[in-house]
């Protein structure tokens, strides 16, 4: 059994894997192109810092949610390996000192090829005689000015550490007293420090300097021992109706603000460290209320975000060596020029592959449809946005124009609370009509109603996607997008929007398949259709994550009716496939490269006959019981063709895929036939179409 198998596949229960130890092993497989010398060094830095952040968020809301559940229900039992949350928790714990460990290695192995690349990225305790004299003159004037120090004492009562900020943490005495002091840097505060002198580019990390020159910020005291030390808040939180409707006077954003600032005063569930006295360690577990088994030692950095702007010291000739070649999403060439997009797809659909091609056209359509004389209404459910959306100011243009805006505003989108609520602000000022969802269900559906009035009377242009309204990752996620003028699929738009308005979850739809009423059914009934074809059977999907108990009993009940199961999953599978007698008739591959896969696509049936849907959701349970989601089949013969062809490029990948056996572990693909990066070839296969 590999290393990783024994760290991470340990929680398998036949043909179901444990939900928190398959991210983990997702995890492991974005870190694992930190170390693939097939990607530029730039790049694979990023990976590692991908890791790291997507380890951090991972602990605050996974993490959290478990401790929570483990005091809350400590008997209750997941359905699928039958672990207790405190098992979860403790196999969690017990495999981040591993997670330390490769990472460090990892990063040691950067530093290296960086080093020989020419930028010498130092520690404090490595500094010589004479960079330190450079680095004292540079913190003084830089970093001490920038810096917040605090001795602790009966006027000096201990302070809330910050969630994810890292602090210094001394050992003080002075005439016989001990004491404890805290300091930490403005955010203001750069994270490298570039030091002059030598051939090679040397930079620094100003928390290295804060801990190497901790004297200086405790000027008169003996420093016994220090320490950076940073902590992490539990980000798991309840938001209900009826506390927004008991509490906050039916005002559901007062509720989510509450909540928000509430996280930086909540449990701590981690402390990270670099080496720790005694007088520190025991300070710390007393002050923060935190266990022993919630601590772990680092020997590298508390994150890598730094390592996204390494290439700022580097040469210009030297760094465009060091990243994937330049790449603009492009317009599909049929619509090169065209200004009336309306007018384009009332002829045909129009099909969008992210980050392939442009989001542009669909910021083009709304910019459109906010002056044109014929729209009367624009419909969106927004979850997550880039800063300063061209979302944003074309809906706030529409509704300068007269036209009826309508924003269905996720308030709950974990992290983006914030954002979300400045943007409901901005557009409920401007006139638009902004709701938060319906009842206790998040709105994760990607969809746009547009309606047109003429002579020819009432008619919609529908936009359906896998992906958010968000600039920022349309050029780094992959998503499909369907922009429509089919007339049912509209009036399945339109009434989306008034079962929203009205609480209406059990509406019934000609076309789409709505969760939390009829998306999850429509597609166990359209795996039935599969089942009842036996080995003539076949199933393909590529979705990001596989977790619900019951979509997984039916894909087993297809595997053992002989159906051919293809599945493409990046990140959690709690299905094992290969399993005699179970599922061995199912495969799964999942993709990390250059882009995030996030795309969602179900087929079902043989070549030529296929029903196809793109959708919002991932085969979990609360997206497809406790979310607002859409599956919307492809009826264009042209668009289903171009899905399939992508469905068919991801499965052949035989570069960056990796394929999940039978006991929880994924490998690389060994294919003796010519190298296939699905990724790439979309790349090369967009500019053509």
């Amino acid at each position: 059994m590999s290393k990783e198998m024994s760290v991470l596949g340990k929680c398998v229960k036949g043909a179901y894997e444990n939900r928190e130890m398959s991210w983990l092993s997702f995890n492991k497989r974005v870190l694992d192109q930190a170390m693939d010398l097939t990607n530029p060094l730039l790049e694979r830095c990023k990976f590692l810092s991908i890791f790291i952040s997507n380890l951090d968020e991972f602990i605050q809301v996974r993490l959290g949610t478990l401790v929570n559940q483990s005091a809350n229900d400590p008997t209750a039992r997941e359905n699928k390996t039958e672990m207790t949350a405190r098992e979860q928790v403790d196999a969690i714990l017990s495999t981040l000192p591993w997670c330390y460990k490769v990472s460090n290695e990892t990063w040691k192995f950067l530093r290296t090829e960086l080093y020989d690349r020419g930028l010498n990225i130092l520690r404090g305790k490595d500094l010589s005689e004479r960079q330190r004299t450079v680095a004292l003159e540079e913190f003084q004037h830089q970093i001490l000015p920038r810096t917040t120090p605090m001795v602790l004492d009966s006027k000096h009562p201990l302070y809330r550490f910050e969630n994810m900020k890292v602090y210094l943490l001394v050992s003080l005495e002075r005439k016989g007293r001990q004491m404890i002091g805290v300091a930490s840097l403005h955010n203001s505060t750069p994270r490298l420090l570039r030091l002059t002198g030598g051939k090679k580019t040397h930079v620094i990390l100003c928390e290295e300097l804060l801990l190497a020159f901790a004297d200086q910020v405790f000027p008169g005291f003996t420093i016994a021992s220090k320490a950076l030390v940073r902590v992490t808040r539990n980000a798991d939180f309840e938001a209900n109706v009826e506390d927004a409707d008991d509490e906050y006077g039916f005002d559901f954003s007062r509720l989510i603000q509450t909540r928000v600032e509430g996280r930086t005063g909540s449990d701590v569930i981690r402390l990270e460290s670099t080496e720790l006295s005694e007088d520190l360690r025991n300070f710390l577990l007393k002050n923060l209320s935190i266990k022993k088994t919630h601590c772990f030692q680092i020997s590298g950095c508390f994150d890598y975000k730094f390592m996204f702007r390494l290439g700022d010291f580097i040469d210009y000739e030297t760094v465009s060596s060091l990243r994937y070649s330049a790449y603009r999403p492009v317009t599909p060439k049929y619509l090169a020029g065209k200004t009336d997009l309306i007018a384009e797809v009332r002829k045909k659909d129009i099909f969008l592959a992210y980050p392939y091609q442009s989001m542009d056209v669909l910021l083009h359509l709304l910019e459109q449809a906010a002056s044109d004389s014929r729209v009367t209404s624009i419909k969106i459910t927004i979850y997550r946005l880039a800063d300063r959306s061209k979302i944003i100011e074309h809906l706030l243009k529409a509704a300068e124009n007269g036209k009826e805006v309508v924003a269905v505003m996720e308030l709950c989108a974990r992290f983006d609370e914030e954002n979300n609520l400045y943007n409901a602000d901005m557009l409920r000022d401007a006139g638009c009509t902004v709701f938060y969802g319906i009842d206790d269900y998040k709105v994760h559906s990607k969809i746009i109603s547009i309606t047109l009035e003429d002579d020819d009377g009432i008619s919609y242009i529908t936009h359906i996607g896998t992906g958010n309204y968000n600039e920022s990752t349309a050029r780094q996620y992959t998503d499909l997008n369907i922009i429509t003028a089919n007339q049912e699929i509209g009036e399945d738009g339109a009434a989306f929007f008034r079962n929203l308005a009205v609480l209406n979850v059990e509406g019934e739809y000609k076309r789409l398949l709505v969760a939390p009423h009829s998306l999850k059914r429509g597609l166990m009934e359209e795996i039935d259709r599969e089942i009842a074809r036996g080995r003539n059977g076949l199933i393909r999907a590529k979705f990001n994550s596989l977790t619900d108990r019951d979509c997984i009993e039916k894909l087993i009940q297809a595997s053992q009716a002989g159906c051919t199961v293809s599945l493409v999953v990046r990140g959690i599978c709690c299905l094992v496939p290969g399993v005699p007698g179970l599922t061995e008739n199912i495969t799964v591959i999942s993709i990390v490269g250059r882009f995030l896969e996030h795309s969602r696509i179900y087929s079902f049936g043989q070549e030529g006959e296929e029903r196809v849907y793109i959708a919002s959701a991932d085969l979990m349970t609360r997206n497809l019981e406790k979310r607002v989601e859409i599956a919307a089949p492809v009826l264009d013969p042209d668009v289903k063709k171009r899905v399939l062809s992508i469905l068919a490029l991801v499965e052949s990948d035989n570069v960056k895929a990796r394929r999940l056996d039978s006991h929880g572990a994924y490998h690389k693909i060994q294919n003796l036939s010519s190298p296939i990066n699905s990724q790439e070839e979309c790349i090369r296969q967009a500019a053509a179409l």
